[in-house]
């Protein structure tokens, strides 16, 4: 059936020439109008779907596409056949070889690529079943197994965790100028909101208020449902390392150096400064993240921080200091329970956060409780 909606199927593109075909198929059996409007909801799906994709999503599904094709390239196979054979072909070959440098990807980042690599392949009109998906998967997680196995480990591993000493060592060593004092304020603001990089360089003056028992902070960047939150940050017992002081003394600061303007609602919390003190506009990410590793060198961190050690560090050091796990995911922007949550609840060196410690140990015995009541010990193991 020939209607006005027809247009030309592309050969190079058989994504669109599925939807064409879906709207001739709407046409024949609703009529055109209804076509029309079943394909104007299409395009506005599209449109939505596009519009609350993260950047770094998108970016990572670039990457990963690129990965994708190269591994095409190299295995001469067609980009848009996500095959069983093709799909494990392809995580092999990323753990063996996959990189530009020849060497092979860590397991991690090849389950990423491969995700996306999928949700690629069907952007682009091809079929790729749950079960193949899976079995590629599965592919990937033996493999992984193997590298284990023969003792190689690859990534760089989880970032560091921030925690108390850190905080006090980078207090302490930021200098007495605006630098010092939003450098003091970027970190320990972050480390009680749980903040990833990207959360302190969307944040406007006005998403930062003050409350009589401290600030309240409207994080808008997140992700998901839960990471779009107001987490509440309360004055510290300590004022060298109490967040909400250091947040006034830093924005005090900037309004006097450079100007009323910067007390605008609209404007930037955190602000870039030049090495002469100028103030450049407002932080992005990328120089979050630089910001958070130059501050933990100059403190003498043993271990540099990363744009994630303060994510981290408020689950894994929150949760050391006996807070609610709850109470945890909810000030960190986490669904209760994320297991990503529970992997940065981290274990240290295994030895005092054990699951075996303490089980049995010596009790000072009750008189008569014990017929093998010993000078007043007895071992008892404890349920």
């Amino acid at each position: 059936m020939t209607t006005e909606l027809d247009l030309p199927p592309s050969s190079t593109d058989p994504a669109a020439a599925e939807r064409q075909a879906l709207i001739e198929r709407w046409a024949e059996r609703h009529g055109v109008d209804a076509a029309r409007r079943l394909a104007e909801a299409e395009d506005l799906a599209d449109a939505v779907a596009k519009e609350i994709t993260p950047e770094n999503t998108a970016d990572t599904y670039d990457k990963s596409w690129r990965v994708w094709t190269r591994f095409c390239a190299f295995a001469r196979l067609p980009e848009l056949e996500g095959s069983r054979g093709a799909l494990v072909a392809f995580v092999t070959w990323m753990l063996r070889e996959g990189q530009r440098n020849g060497k092979g990807y860590a397991p991690s980042s090849a389950s990423t690529h491969l995700a996306a690599a999928v949700v690629g392949l069907r952007e682009r009109g091809a079929t790729v079943s749950g079960d193949d998906q899976r079995e590629a998967r599965a592919a990937l997680e033996g493999l992984a197994v193997k590298l284990l196995q023969a003792g190689e480990r690859r990534g760089r591993g989880q970032a560091v965790g921030a925690d108390v000493d850190g905080l006090r060592a980078i207090a302490r060593a930021c200098p007495d100028t605006l630098t010092g004092d939003r450098d003091k304020a970027l970190t320990l603001t972050g480390f009680h909101y749980a903040s990833r990089s990207q959360d302190p360089a969307g944040l406007l003056t006005g998403d930062v208020s003050l409350h009589p028992r401290g600030l309240v902070v409207a994080v808008l960047t997140g992700k998901t449902k839960h990471s779009v939150r107001n987490a509440k940050i309360r004055y510290a017992d300590d004022p060298e390392l109490c967040p909400v002081r250091a947040w006034t003394a830093y924005r005090t600061r900037l309004v006097a150096e450079h100007g009323q303007q910067w007390a605008d609602p609209s404007t930037s919390a955190f602000v870039g400064i030049d090495q002469w003190g100028h103030v450049t506009g407002g932080m992005v990410p990328d120089s979050v993240t630089r910001a958070i590793k130059r501050i933990s060198e100059r403190a003498g961190v043993p271990i540099h921080w990363t744009g994630h050690s303060l994510r981290i560090g408020l689950a894994s050091f929150g949760r050391r200091s006996g807070k609610d796990g709850i109470a945890i995911a909810d000030q960190g922007g986490w669904a209760r329970y994320s297991r990503s949550m529970l992997g940065y609840m981290q274990r240290d060196d295994g030895w005092d956060d054990n699951a075996s410690a303490g089980l049995t140990r010596l009790r000072t015995a009750q008189p008569g409780s014990d017929p093998l009541e010993l000078t007043g010990l007895t071992v008892e193991v404890v349920p």
